[in-house]
């Protein structure tokens, strides 16, 4: 099996400072900072925006795990609109940090926020079932799809969990899990957004 492309994103800061709007919710229109990191990059406003309308029957008292938290929209997201826990992972340091200040800022305690590598995380026995995963790795390192199969190898998720995906659009995702089914897609450019659902 080839080494696999490390999931440490460029220590290069970007040319530009950082921000995540949170789009609805209680905090809905709080602005936080980002740690800038060449390749980190939020879910849109507008693809956010469309994951919790699908969302929305599925949010209020998750639990949630984000791997690959990165700028943490997604997790901060599902906080605001009444996620019961969300655990980010992200294994740059700096990030991190900054991760675990917006929820300071925020003063809200049902963020955890892990300095580790997803994969390695996923690859341990589940500590804990989880309803609502959400998956954004850093595109073309080819670690997506040993991401879902750990998930399911290693009793992470609920039996009915929703799973969120982006991914580059090119990306053929036929080594999924066989239980888990497409509930709802969106291609947008060069990127491809789809929510499934795991079936028990």
């Amino acid at each position: 099996m080839p080494p696999r492309r490390p999931q440490q994103r460029s220590a290069q800061p970007s040319s530009r400072p950082a921000q995540v709007r949170i789009i609805g919710g209680v905090w809905r229109g709080r602005k936080l900072p980002v740690t800038a990191r060449e390749g980190l990059r939020p879910t849109p406003d507008r693809v956010r925006e469309t994951l919790f309308n699908w969302l929305s029957a599925w949010v209020p008292g998750s639990r949630c795990l984000d791997c690959f938290s990165g700028s943490g929209a997604l997790a901060l997201e599902a906080l605001s609109r009444g996620a019961e826990y969300a655990r980010l992972l992200e294994l740059d340091g700096s990030v991190a940090r900054q991760l675990k200040a917006n929820l300071a800022t925020l003063n809200d305690d049902r963020g955890q926020v892990i300095q580790a590598d997803s994969l390695q995380q996923l690859a341990r026995d589940g500590d804990e079932r989880f309803n609502l995963v959400f998956l954004d790795p850093p595109f073309r390192c080819e670690m997506l799809i040993e991401c879902c199969q750990l998930l399911e190898m290693n009793d992470w998720l609920s039996e009915d969990a929703l799973i969120y995906v982006e991914a580059e659009r090119e990306l053929t995702l036929t080594d999924l899990p066989k239980n888990w089914s497409l509930y709802r897609e969106k291609i947008a450019g060069q990127v491809a957004y789809r929510l499934f659902q795991r079936q028990p």
